[in-house]
């Protein structure tokens, strides 16, 4: 009799609750991998290992098409290749709130700008836009220019007609630059070449990708159990340490540097000004009257760092590889930027010399085609949405395939081919939709920092290009997705020195 009063209710629960599971699995019908009661689609992940995310996400969206489902569980992903839903999803005021699985990023990035939603997200952004302002990112163009000088000295002994892993070197570049323009402060990464901080991001990056493929990972209690959580916690520690440290610099050199002023301004009291940092706007900013906290300063920084390096080392390091590969486009690129600054190695690079490499421009836009930095983004629909004709239940996580988008055969005609002339004015209008092309996203949470990225980007190629002949490049690298995208095995490029003027 006891049994019998517990075990029924029991089984009338769980009845109900797979009767609530099915009804909400087949009430969307997208297609996708079989579905089953409780676990939806878990068996497509047995035995992946986290380098297999990018032939994982093709091989099922060849197999299901341009906009699929896959079901965790109870809970519902959506993965797009379609610039139209992709339009309908991005552009919206409303569905700002980034996917589930960007939960994983939080005990390093915190509720910074990239992670935040709803008015804590505006009001963060519109704190951080000032930052952008072009007047700020000309003061930054002598830092390319500098930092881009080490590189090319670095590169020297490598420049050799032998195939070289350029991707250590430019990562450290881009590290270096990112600390001294949005931090304002010095670290001297390309001439202390064992950098913690760039292989902590490494291993996060791995540890990251490892939740995405065993998906019993994405539970935070399971992952608390594993031994990835005890290494996780060690490279965050890292990571913390490290911008920390760069925040407690900054604000002893703003002190000593107000006071200085205070020492040397005329009798009006008008200092010298000096250049502004990305993190002198966060120490100096205030939501609703108040200023930010120094946990709010740490999530930013850490976002900034993050978002600020790595991406801008993807999109240089293949767009070095495209250019060893199409010698008659590296060559245009090199007069270009020949005939903007002059042959003297030794000339700097100004702002004004960046605004007119508009064939360089193209070229970048290109590899942005082909390899973007952030090859996938999710938001998570915080309401019904309507998608493609078809009703997807609220807490619905829906992913863009970037990186498949830019591929996309009706959209780029043989878009496989390096072709940089599909971006110029003549031939943009080709493109049926805006947002078959975001390799900053696009929408209200684009990417704040673009325009930044852009001059770093053609300040570094071009330096390198007019310093070094890239002759050959390795194999097609393996591309591997781990928060961005990475070739496996680095990438490795073949360079001579160009003769001095």
């Amino acid at each position: 009799m006891f049994w019998s009063l517990v075990l029924v209710p029991l089984v009338v629960l769980l009845f109900n609750y797979l009767v609530r599971d099915a009804k909400k699995k087949y009430s969307v019908m997208l297609p996708g991998p079989a579905k089953y009661p409780v676990f939806g689609s878990v068996h497509i992940y047995r035995k992946r290992d986290p380098e297999d995310t990018w032939s994982f996400i093709t091989n099922l969206s060849r197999k299901y098409g341009k906009l699929f489902c896959v079901w965790i569980g109870s809970r519902l992903a959506l993965f797009c290749s379609n610039h139209s839903d992709t339009e309908t999803v991005l552009s919206s005021q409303k569905l700002i709130r980034k996917s589930e699985l960007y939960k994983f990023l939080i005990p390093w990035l915190g509720d910074g700008l990239l992670l935040s939603t709803g008015q804590k997200w505006f009001n963060k952004r519109k704190i951080l836009t000032p930052a952008f302002h072009f007047k700020i990112l000309e003061q930054f163009v002598e830092v390319f220019d500098k930092q881009g000088t080490v590189l090319v000295q670095r590169l020297r002994e490598q420049a050799t007609g032998k195939l070289v892993n350029i991707y250590p070197f430019v990562t450290l570049a881009a590290l270096d630059i990112i600390c001294e323009t949005a931090m304002g402060t010095s670290i001297n990464a390309q001439t202390d070449t064992d950098s913690k901080y760039v292989r902590a991001v490494t291993e996060l990056s791995y540890l990251l990708a490892g939740r995405f493929m065993k998906v019993w990972q994405r539970s935070d209690f399971l992952f608390n159990l594993s031994t990835d959580k005890k290494r996780q916690d060690k490279v965050i520690k890292v990571l913390h340490d490290f911008t920390t440290s760069i925040i407690r610099s900054r604000r002893e050199e703003l002190l000593a540097e107000k006071i200085e002023t205070n020492d040397t301004a005329d009798e009006e009291g008008v200092g010298t000004r000096k250049k502004m940092a990305f993190l002198d706007v966060l120490l100096q900013a205030s939501i609703d009257g108040r200023p930010l906290t120094d946990k709010e300063i740490q999530e930013e920084v850490d976002t900034f760092m993050f978002e600020g390096h790595d991406t801008t080392t993807i999109a240089i390091t293949f767009t070095l590889m495209l250019l060893a590969k199409h010698p008659d486009i590296q060559e245009k690129v090199y007069q270009e930027v020949t005939e903007i600054i002059g042959k003297d190695l030794n000339a700097p690079t100004t702002y004004r010399n960046l605004q007119d490499m508009k064939y360089l421009e193209l070229v970048i836009k290109e590899s942005l085609r082909l390899y973007p930095p952030v090859p996938i983004i999710g938001r998570k629909f915080t309401e019904k949405t309507e998608i493609d004709g078809k009703v997807v239940p609220e807490d619905s996580n829906f992913n863009v395939g970037i990186i498949l988008m830019h591929r996309d055969p009706t959209q780029f005609e043989e878009p496989e081919r390096f072709d940089p002339e599909r971006f110029s004015p003549e031939r943009t209008t080709e493109l049926s939709s805006p947002y078959a092309y975001i390799p900053f996203s696009a929408g209200p949470r684009n990417c704040i920092g673009q325009k930044f990225a852009m001059l770093e980007l053609k300040s570094t190629l071009s330096k390198i290009i007019r310093n070094y002949r890239l002759t050959d490049t390795g194999p097609e690298p393996k591309l591997i997705i781990q928060l961005t995208l990475k070739p496996k095995d680095g990438l490795k490029v073949a360079f001579v020195p160009r003769a001095a003027a």
